[in-house]
């Protein structure tokens, strides 16, 4: 679905991605992985071109990104986009968030209504919640909006930026479950973002693990224990292991 060519970019003097190439394949959950400020969000902002690399290029399906225009405008309806908290718009309840593009677009009402149906079955929303407004309702629900809305125009991409780093452990354990679940029944390209280990390996099919911009290692979580390419895979994956217990509570 995407291929980058020897693409990086600059902010400053800052190297947000050194030059890099990488395939994101369709139709499965790519996960980039890594420590804060290692360019993760960067290299997703890039594939929806709300950002353009200094060097390279960005290919979608084979074509460069567009650069500007009705064509990149016209891609980017085919791509779904969630950020951390949700990025809802606080004067709109929770419908008009959804249904904003859809409303946009000029969709008859009864195909809006219809699709917003079926998104409500998927993220197992409440739909007298969808009349709330974001400030009304809980950091789960103002996700699943989110999700939501993301999916609004049926993409073929779905783009998530920590869409569960603000959230509660069991509202998030609860939510990491759904969205594993509407992965795979939708089966589309998704490229998540999170510094999460166990949850990039329990959602994703293939992880992208990034450091300073660059990328460190792309496969799957077993790979990357059995023949890390770098001492800084290794590190990462039992910084992230659960503590052991200390002797009196395994012998409670």
């Amino acid at each position: 679905m995407y291929e980058l060519e020897d693409v990086s970019k600059r902010f400053g003097s800052t190297w947000a991605l050194h030059p890099l190439s990488l395939t994101l394949p369709s139709g499965r959950t790519t996960v980039l992985l890594g420590p804060s400020g290692c360019g993760k969000s960067t290299l997703l902002r890039l594939l929806n071109g709300l950002s353009r690399p200094d060097t390279g290029r960005v290919l979608f399906e084979g074509q460069p990104l567009p650069a500007e225009g009705d064509p990149l405008l016209a891609l980017r309806r085919r791509v779904g986009y969630a950020l951390q908290g949700g990025g809802l718009f606080p004067h709109l309840t929770g419908t008009h968030n959804v249904t904003l593009m859809a409303q946009h677009l000029r969709w008859p009402a009864a195909r809006t209504r219809e699709r917003l149906d079926v998104l409500l079955e998927l993220t197992r929303f409440p739909a007298e919640a969808l009349e709330r407004y974001p400030a009304q309702l809980s950091g789960g629900q103002r996700q699943r909006v989110a999700l939501m809305r993301a999916l609004m125009l049926d993409p073929d991409v779905l783009l998530l930026d920590e869409p569960l780093g603000a959230l509660d452990p069991l509202v998030r354990h609860e939510l990491q479950a759904d969205l594993r679940g509407i992965f795979a029944r939708l089966r589309k390209t998704v490229v998540l973002v999170t510094h999460d280990l166990a949850e990039a390996a329990f959602l994703g099919d293939d992880l992208v693990l990034m450091r300073e911009g660059r990328v460190v290692q792309q496969g799957a979580l077993r790979e990357l224990e059995a023949r890390p390419a770098d001492p800084f895979v290794t590190r990462f994956i039992q910084a992230q292991r659960p503590l052991p217990l200390s002797g009196d509570e395994v012998a409670s």
